[in-house]
């Protein structure tokens, strides 16, 4: 479904992405880990077309996105919640939902199928969004993103700064969302969180993908995230 190849990005004169790969298929969950800087939101951002490729391939359904300008790409079925959400604080929630069903032109039965996964929501459609808790604007980000009905949902540290029952209720969301076929890729600090979630894990340093492991494989033998993350699985 998703398939990354060799891909490089630049800030300015400075390399940040090196031979970055990895593929995902549908209904996959796999997991960026690294130390801050490593490169995994610029990752993301590269292959969503926010910053341009200088190399490689993104390739989805074996469409190539490289060449395509960033704001055609969620409507071909990649959607992205943003780490710190980005909503439109001014805007109510029902507004900053009905901006994310335009972009593919969806209706009332694709908002009812988002509401039914965030029911808090339904009853907050007239409240202004940047008056909501940090949960329920984790809430609205991530089913702002899910009004496109897409095939891949990026994720940029979906459980920050929440309290464990929302951290909860994000991460049942990605069960559910893996349940329907939809393949999430998900950078996270939450070593507990990504392994409670995840089907793989791809360790991010300098830019590129080292190491991939299974949760289980991690549980068994930790060493891979010290080494990439410098915690243990017991962290965050």
């Amino acid at each position: 479904m998703l398939t990354v190849e060799a891909l490089s990005s630049h800030y300015g004169s400075v390399q940040v992405l090196r031979d970055f790969s990895l593929a995902l298929a549908p209904g996959e969950v796999l997991g960026l880990l690294g130390r801050n800087g490593a490169g995994k939101t610029t990752a993301m951002k590269t292959i969503l077309g926010l910053i341009r490729a200088s190399g490689g391939s993104v390739r989805l359904d074996g469409v190539e996105l490289t060449d395509l300008p960033a704001h055609r790409i969620p409507a071909l079925g990649l959607a992205y919640v943003p780490q710190g959400r980005r909503l439109f604080g001014e805007l109510s929630v029902e507004e900053n939902l009905r901006l994310g069903l335009m972009v593919k032109d969806k209706g009332k039965e694709t908002r009812a199928r988002i509401l039914d996964l965030f029911p808090v929501l339904s009853e907050r459609l007239g409240q202004r969004a940047g008056s909501l808790s940090g949960g329920e604007q984790q809430m609205l980000a991530t089913a702002r993103a899910l009004c496109l009905e897409p095939k891949v949902l990026l994720m940029d540290e979906p459980t920050e700064g929440l309290q464990p029952s929302m951290v909860a209720k994000i991460l049942e969301t990605v069960r559910v969302l893996k349940g329907q076929g939809v393949a999430v890729l998900f950078v996270e600090q939450k070593v507990e969180a990504a392994l409670a979630v995840a089907d793989r894990i791809a360790f991010v340093e300098n830019g590129t993908v080292c190491e991939t492991a299974t949760p289980e494989a991690l549980h068994a033998d930790p060493a891979p995230l010290y080494r990439y993350v410098g915690v243990g699985q017991d962290a965050g």
